[in-house]
């Protein structure tokens, strides 16, 4: 004779079980709500500001008039060097350490230290690239010492993005492509990259969105309190939207008049990596849709 389970047992496991994801949608459902708030919130506050003039034209009268123009676009010419700089060196970082170091205590190490950077505060990133990038290699303040900083900062991210995508492909696609007469580096070049390619703009993305944002950094490294003109070179100071930011909204005589400033500089920021997103959105989906075809 079968024995029937225990009906009130498996009600009490369904009552259970329906309160733990009701609370985790619930959960779900305020982190969302922040989200819209925070947006909604700094749209209503800077988007009375958001004109033409304002997107292309430099600060003026003590940063209470003009626009931002500068500092859109020495964003992205930040955020242009460190992905230049952090992409290509995550990414052959994380293949060499999954597919050619040996795993031991070295390894373990460098995984470990790795993962410690990641955490390390970006005042402390900035602080190095001011030692080592603008006095030791005497790049001054300048475009290049700060983009070299951020790549910095983004690359614990891209290094184990990286890692993990070529950690999760099966074996099989190797030792099919070695079978077929394919050298090591022929293997991670057209087959294995390709196929975690998707995973790593994923990586990039998170990466470029943390460098963004970052204030210290850039501080210590190429940021500029004001300047009328766009950079000639990469050995140029320039303006940043976060630094701007702060400086618009710390300083100043008139902090009223600046306050919507402040508010416009905070929304084209966050549409600025907004777009960026959307880019390496569709960079991923590309090679996705690649991978189908095949």
């Amino acid at each position: 004779m079968a024995i029937q389970p225990n009906s009130s047992y498996n009600r009490r496991k369904h009552i259970i079980q329906q309160t733990a994801f009701g609370c985790f949608r619930l959960l779900s459902y305020g982190v969302a709500a922040l989200l819209f708030f925070i947006l909604g919130f700094i749209i209503v506050k800077g988007i009375g500001v958001i004109n033409w003039e304002f997107l292309s034209q430099a600060p003026s009268d003590g940063m209470t008039k003009g626009g931002i123009w500068p500092a859109i676009f020495g964003t992205c010419c930040l955020m242009a060097g460190s992905a230049l700089f952090a992409f290509p060196t995550g990414v052959m970082s994380g293949i060499y350490m999954n597919e050619y170091a040996k795993d031991g205590k070295l390894v373990r190490f460098i995984r470990m230290m790795t993962n410690n950077l990641s955490g390390i505060p970006s005042i402390v990133f900035g602080l190095f690239g001011m030692a080592f990038f603008v006095n030791w290699l005497d790049f001054g303040d300048s475009i290049l010492a700060g983009s070299l900083t951020l790549g910095l900062l983004a690359l614990p991210i891209v290094i184990r993005t990286t890692e993990e995508a070529f950690k999760d492909l099966p074996d099989s696609f190797r030792e099919g492509s070695l079978a077929l007469g394919a050298t090591k580096a022929q293997t991670i070049w057209n087959v294995l990259l390709p196929m975690a390619m998707p995973r790593i703009i994923t990586g990039l993305i998170l990466s470029l969105g943390r460098v963004s944002g970052e204030t210290a950094p850039i501080l210590f490294t190429c940021a500029a309190y004001f300047l009328p003109k766009l950079p000639d070179s990469i050995f140029d100071q320039c303006m940043a939207l976060p630094y701007h930011l702060y400086v618009v909204a710390t300083s100043g005589t008139d902090i009223e008049a600046q306050m919507p400033i402040a508010y416009g500089t905070a929304f084209v920021l966050i549409l600025i990596v907004l777009l960026m997103n959307l880019a390496a959105n569709s960079i991923r989906k590309f090679f996705e849709n690649k991978l189908k075809q095949k």
